[in-house]
């Protein structure tokens, strides 16, 4: 993939400062062109080895733009409240919104290529080989949520890195430039480019190629990239919206009653008496209680999904297992519709950043699934972005899973007739009418189309490490014990 010729492409100064004249005003205009339609994001990624220009170009790059609409991100060794969150988070965290750049020095790339490089043992190129995985998916993603993602790798021959050291080292004025780390990645030059490479080479797909970028010659370097991103940003702003692929099954399952479904077969006649109730809250609050100020509780997060039926009791259930743990501790994150600034970013982006530190629990109020099921029901996004939805989800929850954040997902299910009871009874008890809404009604006609998404969502985003959990909500006090026990048994398997 490399090309290790020893000068490379040179470009003369006139040649330069020519071109240079044209294309500042070439990207100025496309930038603002990209910050005025506000359609997508640009993610610059700048990766390579040490010394090949990386940072001349990108400088240069960012002064030819404007920079209140160029976001650069230096990331480094993640902080302690990085390393608490799942690898990703950081990166999400800074992802651009539609209608700027963002450039990242040090990106999703940057520690499985230095963990290979350094490693020993074919054990690091399985570890590689299952971060490729990973950044396959996510860059998949966010090229599917419409960012445009470019790539460059900026490569030095090892002869002409060597030289590069040596003249920095030998000038007085650029001497502290070079560092012992500088030096130590430059002994392990040979491990460093055969990692690089089996990395760029599965990792450079269509939506997210890799561009190679000889660092030899500032010029030509600096021509290479501008003209490139340039480009890119002509191609895409110019190009029609393409409308997504047909999904591979039906969208809508004809709505037909009496089927048996994973909803059809719950027991909703399930109840706990008052007496019971009282004796089995006070239990199992104080087992939850108790867990959480368990020594290695302080190593993990926990993140608690209630998703169900209008009025089937989660904000109830919610406050009995609130009410449990340190106020401190807890957090209740209410899914409502999009900001305008959720809305400039992936559809995941307001959910990610919400994740929890360790010692540290975050309940959503509804959650990421609204987009199969709500959005999917009422037509607010295509087809195709539902059902692939159901993969990124899945990915999602993997990447908090293998950080080892503890999961539990609640599916809280009615009957329409109960149902119905309670709708009636919000409307009549004057503490309780603002629960009610026109909205809550018009979900209810289309009652057969949420119970189909609601099955093709456990079916799909159900596994042995984040399992759905199906609550008989039709009594409360059935469905608060039953989350409570359910919480706690999570809990627990974890902390042993």
């Amino acid at each position: 993939m490399f090309e290790d010729a020893e000068l490379g492409h040179a470009v003369d100064k006139a040649t330069y400062e020519a071109r240079v004249a044209t294309l500042r005003s070439e990207l100025l205009q496309a930038q603002f062109a990209l910050k005025d339609r506000r359609t997508l994001p640009v993610l610059l990624l700048v990766g390579g080895v040490e010394g090949a220009g990386r940072g001349e170009t990108v400088n240069a790059l960012t002064s030819w733009l404007d920079p209140r609409h160029v976001e650069v991100n230096g990331l480094g060794d993640p902080s302690d409240e990085e390393l608490e969150r799942p690898r990703f988070w950081r990166f999400w965290r800074a992802l651009p919104p539609k209608g700027k750049i963002g450039v990242f020095f040090g990106s999703w790339y940057t520690y499985p290529i230095l963990r290979a490089s350094l490693g020993k043992g074919p054990v690091r190129w399985a570890k590689l080989d299952r971060r490729i995985d990973e950044i396959v998916r996510f860059e998949r993603m966010l090229s599917e949520e419409g960012a445009l993602v470019l790539k460059f790798w900026f490569h030095l021959s090892k002869h002409a890195q060597d030289r590069r050291i040596r003249e920095l080292k030998k000038d007085p004025h650029t001497r502290w430039r070079v560092t012992g780390v500088d030096e130590d990645y430059f002994k392990r030059y040979d491990r460093f480019r055969e990692v690089s490479e089996r990395t760029l080479r599965h990792t450079s797909t269509a939506m997210a190629p890799w561009l190679v970028v000889e660092g030899v010659d500032r010029r030509y370097r600096e021509l290479f990239v501008a003209e490139e991103l340039l480009r890119a940003l002509k191609a895409r702003l110019d190009a029609p919206k393409a409308a997504g692929p047909t999904p591979a099954r039906p969208s809508d399952a004809p709505e037909v009653d009496g089927r048996r479904t994973l909803l059809s077969e719950l027991d909703l006649t399930k109840k706990v008496a008052k007496p019971r109730y009282e004796k089995e809250l006070e239990k199992w609050q104080g087992e939850l209680a108790l867990l959480t100020r368990h020594k290695r509780f302080r190593d993990r997060s926990v993140v608690v999904v209630f998703e169900g039926n209008d009025a089937a009791g989660k904000g109830g259930t919610i406050r009995r297992v609130t009410s449990a743990v340190d106020a401190r501790i807890v957090r209740v994150v209410p899914i409502a519709a999009p900001t305008d600034e959720e809305k400039a970013h992936p559809y995941l982006w307001r959910f990610w950043r919400q994740m929890p530190r360790h010692g540290r629990i975050t309940i959503f109020d509804r959650s990421w699934y609204g987009r199969v099921l709500v959005e999917r029901v009422e037509g607010f996004c295509s087809p195709y972005d539902w059902e692939r939805a159901y993969g990124e989800i899945n990915d999602f929850e993997e990447e908090l899973s293998g950080h080892g954040t503890v999961m539990a997902k609640f599916w809280l299910a009615i009957s329409k007739e109960e149902q119905l009871r309670r709708f009636k009874e919000r409307e009549q008890v004057s503490f309780k009418a603002f629960k009610i809404t026109e909205e809550d009604w018009r979900n209810r006609k289309k009652w057969t189309a949420y119970s189909d998404a609601v099955c093709d969502m456990v079916a799909r985003t159900s596994s042995a490490r984040v399992p759905w959990t199906m609550v008989e909500a039709n009594d409360k006090y059935h469905a608060r014990i039953k989350v409570l026990k359910t919480l706690c048994a999570r809990l627990e398997a974890a902390l042993r």
